[in-house]
């Protein structure tokens, strides 16, 4: 089965032989030292020299920059799925919430954040997605972000990079703190977490420390001697360790390239053969479709060309997939896809099968090639 859902991701061989090797304790000089030279590594991708890992999913890690982050009001972002869940963690907390709503194909814009932040003056950190993978929305975080600072420099913001970070260079300029998790780009099982960090959001964490097992400050203390202050998931790190590996063998600027150059022809392909691209800003990290029959096309798609895509959820769920685009994926993979794609919209009496598809992906992502 070929597994294409923007995540739970496929977990390549190498990182299955890597974690199956004997456990070892997490208090330990040998684990010590993976996790070291796992931290080192996420902050060439993260762009920061502090990077916490959590022993959790995404939301973890979403809860803990909400409630570490966040002293006075939130500002949240709301373009689908995730973008809502920071506003009902904001909730959970009793924290006073701002929240700017859109439809989930429609990225949020500068000047909505500008009068939210103008009219609340006591907001005191800005919650957004880079990309919402409710719909594979693309934010323009960088842009969002240089202007709150501009507005307040004591504005702390915080981006969930979940499903961009390993997918995109996230220009962390302007933005405080910056979320990932396991089971995306890293192509790792669920269960592990990042938090990229300021120092501005540093100093703000160890001005003022909130929680227990959420509790940054104390995970910035432990994680600077190379250890964490509650158990670690030894054999996720040791994972994510071989898989930095491997993306800084390819070369961290050459997997950025390559996942573009494959996202940017599979958009190409699946226009060509007369289907919408969902979102208005596509991120990279998906292709996500808009289709009236897309849990007819899924089934079809694995049961018969044991390809496994995602489809919508709430008001778009049977009216959209999902093609994941993160992580090590090989052009044939994608190929094989789009083209099962084509043929079930012949058999669905949509579209004749031509080959449309894959010609058309192939000759965009060989192009340099050929």
């Amino acid at each position: 089965m070929l597994l294409l859902t923007p995540g739970p991701t496929a977990v390549p061989e190498k990182i299955r032989v890597a974690m199956s090797e004997p456990t070892i304790h997490h208090r330990t000089p040998e684990f010590s030292e993976i996790f070291r030279q796992t931290r080192e590594k996420l902050s060439k991708i993260f762009g920061y020299d502090e990077v916490l890992l959590l022993s959790s999913s995404g939301t973890g890690a979403m809860e803990a920059c909400v409630t570490n982050l966040c002293h006075k009001k939130a500002l949240t972002i709301n373009s689908g799925k995730f973008g809502e869940r920071f506003g009902k963690i904001v909730k959970a907390f009793s924290l006073e919430l701002v929240e700017l709503k859109y439809e989930w194909d429609t990225p949020s814009n500068i000047k909505d954040v500008e009068d939210a932040i103008k009219i609340n003056p006591d907001i005191d950190a800005v919650f957004i997605q880079v990309c919402e993978s409710a719909g594979g929305l693309r934010h323009p975080v960088e842009e969002i972000a240089k202007r709150v600072k501009e507005l307040n420099p004591d504005i702390v913001v915080v981006a969930d990079g979940i499903t961009a970070v390993g997918v995109e260079r996230v220009d962390t300029t302007h933005i405080d703190a910056l979320i990932s998790g396991s089971q995306k780009a890293f192509m790792l099982p669920p269960g592990l977490s990042m938090v990229g960090l300021s120092e501005f959001a540093i100093q703000k964490i160890e001005k003022k420390s909130f929680g227990y097992y959420f509790n940054l400050a104390t995970e910035l203390k432990k994680q600077k001697d190379n250890t964490t202050a509650w158990t670690a998931a030894t054999t996720l790190i040791i994972g994510l360790n071989k898989m930095l590996d491997m993306i800084f063998e390819i070369g961290l600027d050459e997997f950025y390239k390559t996942t573009k150059k494959r996202g940017d022809a599979s958009l190409k392909a699946i226009e060509e053969i007369g289907l919408k691209i969902y979102p208005k800003t596509p991120a990279c990290a998906m292709i996500a479709v808009s289709f009236e029959d897309a849990d007819k096309l899924r089934k079809i798609l694995k049961q018969k060309y044991q390809v496994n895509i995602a489809g919508g959820q709430e008001h778009l769920k049977g009216k959209l997939f999902r093609i994941n685009n993160m992580g090590l994926i090989e052009p044939y993979e994608t190929s094989w896809a789009l083209n099962a794609i084509e043929l079930v919209l012949d058999e669905l009496g949509i579209r004749e099968y031509n080959g449309t598809a894959n010609r058309v992906f192939n000759e965009l992502y060989f192009k340099e090639l050929v």
